[in-house]
């Protein structure tokens, strides 16, 4: 992965935005830029520099990990470090007032205080736009394949779920199965908690694994995802168990029918929504399209649930 060309991407949006400096604290995002994997650190990027911030557990790892940015280690929280060290940069900047970027859906209100109050009068925080991930809806040739590796990963796995599931085995059996088998596999974590739903319980968009037995004659809905190097998969499958009645059948085929629609319909210059309508139409059409109240698909990447995603093949 490229991260000096990212950050520097990043900085080069910093003046569009009338900021000085973005300190960025979700880890994604994070890890998006520089690398590191770990669960404490704060990245400040301003027009010149990016500088790293985290504790000692993670000082050899963000040594071997980080890239295009200077690593401050502190016995300090990373967000009163990284204060410090903006209160000790400041007079390089030669500004009177120094305007800061903040990731409002991810700094919470105590972190803020704790800014606030370390920080003097000179510095102004302001909630940024979503640059970080604007760039990360647009995939470059490495990742895309990465997720191609996770979603290969993850569909290898259904075949574990038919070998498992029958009447009387729980949901959250074959979640375990499942979840044995990605792990074996070389997955570094599951995508989010695995969704086993039979019976009543399948009509849950996110019905997770449950102690619940599964009948002998009813659907069961498979959604599961594996994260692989960092990027993730998500996979839905419904399966019957038992001979299915002719009505079951005629919403299987409906719901199958939609989904093809969708896929047909993506082609470049489509919007999301022409996507999502494409499904909606052929529901509305079979007198079901009340029941469809989630969306009909979702971006993915670093997390499991992104925005709309563009894709990019690099030179």
């Amino acid at each position: 992965m490229d991260y000096e060309s990212r950050q520097q991407n990043l900085r080069s949006k910093l003046s569009r935005h009338r900021l000085d400096g973005l300190l960025i604290v979700h880890l994604p995002n994070i890890r998006y830029l520089s690398g590191f994997t770990g669960s404490s650190a704060i990245l400040v990027v301003t027009e010149s520099k990016s500088v790293f911030f985290s504790d000692g557990r993670y000082s050899a790892q963000a040594k071997a990990e980080v890239q295009g940015a200077k690593v401050m280690i502190s016995r300090k929280a990373p967000i009163l470090t990284a204060a410090e060290w903006m209160l000790r940069n400041r007079p390089k900047l030669g500004k009177s007032r120094i305007r800061v970027g903040i990731e409002g859906d991810h700094l919470s209100v105590a972190a803020r205080t704790r800014l606030l109050n370390t920080l003097s009068s000179k510095f102004l925080l302001r909630e940024a736009p979503p640059i970080i991930e604007q760039a990360r809806m647009v995939k470059d040739a490495a990742e895309i394949e990465l997720i191609r590796r996770a979603v290969r990963l993850g569909s290898s796995l259904f075949d574990r779920i038919l070998e498992t599931i029958r009447p009387g085995i729980s949901e959250a059996e074959v979640a375990w199965e499942l979840e044995y088998a990605a792990r074996k596999s070389g997955a570094d974590d599951m995508s989010f908690p695995t969704i086993i739903a039979s019976g009543e319980r399948s009509s849950l968009p996110h019905g997770r694994a449950s102690q619940a037995a599964i009948p002998p004659q009813a659907f069961v809905v498979c959604d599961f995802g594996v994260i692989l190097s960092g990027y993730c998969s998500d996979m839905t499958r419904t399966v019957y168990v038992g001979r299915p009645t002719a009505e079951a059948h005629k919403f299987y085929q409906a719901v199958r029918d939609a989904q093809q629609a969708a896929i047909e319909a993506v082609r470049p210059g489509v919007s999301v929504g022409e996507v999502d309508q494409a499904a909606r139409k052929l529901l509305r059409r079979e007198g079901l399209s009340k029941y469809f109240t989630h969306s009909t698909g979702h971006g993915v990447g670093l997390e499991i649930h992104r925005g709309s995603s563009r894709c990019r093949w690099a030179e």
